[in-house]
């Protein structure tokens, strides 16, 4: 395999595990919101660790777009053969659509829960 192929391989298992890693921030720190009240002697470790997923987060939504960005240069030359090509765009296009808006309400619900915004 040349250094090419590889670094795009590369380049989609960090990207698939980066985003892998941001919806599993989101649901700890959903997680950890809720222990609040069961737990109210450690709240403050609590808002800690949200706050830690959080901004993990944040960095690991900057490498999801970077190496997104990426693929878009490495899945060139019809990958999956002409007649899929177009299908797959369309597809792509309509997926990326969709998780830039579960992305915004993913942080528009956990925002409130980390920096306790209106509570």
């Amino acid at each position: 395999m040349n250094l090419k192929k590889s670094t795009a391989v590369l380049n989609g298992f960090i990207h698939d595990f980066t985003a892998g890693y941001w919806v599993a921030a989101m649901i700890a720190i959903a997680v950890l919101h809720d222990m609040h009240h069961t737990y109210p002697t450690v709240t403050v470790i609590l808002n800690k660790l949200e706050r830690i997923f959080f901004w993990q987060s944040i960095v690991a939504l900057v490498v999801i777009l970077a190496t997104g960005a990426g693929r878009t240069f490495t899945y060139v030359d019809n990958w999956y053969g002409e007649d899929s090509e177009d299908a797959r765009r369309r597809m792509l296009f309509i997926k990326h659509i969709i998780l830039f808006i579960v992305f915004g309400i993913g942080y528009w619900f956990v925002f409130g829960m980390t920096f306790h915004a209106g509570i």
